[in-house]
């Protein structure tokens, strides 16, 4: 008999994001622990603190997909690189760190962090991030990897340079390739812009992948501002084919709040 559990049945699919679920165990471990909950997927934001031989080992033991990792973030007080002039050669190592461990983890997401500018002039700044994003995507197409970029909000991440979901669906008709995708968090786009329902018809055909939190506490979608009972249902209505990322901090344990999935999901 297997040790783990029967797979979650829903309209739509969620992969458990490691880096903020089942913290209650070491990272590496987060991987058996999803499994066991019955996820069969996973995603993070940065595993670069461990071989990815050895996460990928414990995929292979669980069967688990890796949907998508972040670039490396850079120091402390960084957030990625993307849309700063002085710190090219910051990105394209990032980057590149970013796709090895893709290949080995079999991710096909890598989300590239624009940065904080800093008192970098916008203008500066959306330039340097179109050439930087532009590059990306020749070295991701070798790779077969979908690129993503995130609005995050200022409460967040002050000073960040994507700041809301027409922003990066304009950066993106500027770059002008097919893979690069916006990485719609509806935690990030509600507190930014709100109109969920709307924002995704309009960006439906750009959008990469969705994570999901409450709002404004960050926790199970099963409470806070966001009817997400309503807004998974547009998602599963437009035939979602991809996953959606649980990316919250647990009220609790991470398994005495997965009963939200079964409630909330169409």
């Amino acid at each position: 008999m297997s040790a783990y559990p029967a797979p979650m049945q829903n309209a739509l699919r969620f992969c458990a994001n490691i880096s903020m679920l089942f913290t209650e165990v070491p990272f590496a471990e987060r991987i058996n622990a999803a499994a066991k909950a019955g996820f069969l997927a996973v995603e993070c934001q940065f595993p670069y603190e461990i071989p990815a031989r050895d996460l990928r080992k414990r995929l292979d033991e669980t069967g688990l997909i890796m949907t998508g990792i972040n670039a490396p973030p850079g120091k402390p007080g960084e957030f990625g690189f993307a849309a700063l002039p002085e710190q090219r050669a910051q990105f394209r190592e990032s980057l590149a760190q970013a796709l090895d461990y893709a290949h080995v983890l079999g991710a096909k997401n890598v989300h590239c962090l624009s940065g904080v500018l800093n008192g970098v002039p916008m203008g500066d700044a959306r330039a340097c991030f179109i050439d930087n994003m532009a590059f990306a995507c020749e070295q991701a197409e070798r790779a077969n990897v979908t690129l993503l970029i995130e609005p995050l909000n200022p409460y967040d991440r002050p000073d960040y340079f994507l700041t809301g979901s027409d922003m990066a669906a304009d950066l993106i008709s500027h770059v002008n390739r097919p893979e690069l995708k916006i990485m719609f968090d509806l935690y990030h786009v509600q507190i930014l812009e709100g109109d969920l329902l709307r924002r995704i018809g309009r960006h439906w055909p750009l959008i990469g992948h969705f994570q999901l939190a409450s709002v404004p506490r960050r926790h199970e979608p099963d409470e806070g501002e966001i009817n997400f009972a309503v807004v998974l249902k547009d998602i599963a209505a437009r035939g979602w084919p991809g996953w959606i990322g649980c990316e919250y901090r647990p009220r609790t344990s991470t398994l005495a709040g997965l009963g939200w999935i079964e409630k909330l999901a169409p």
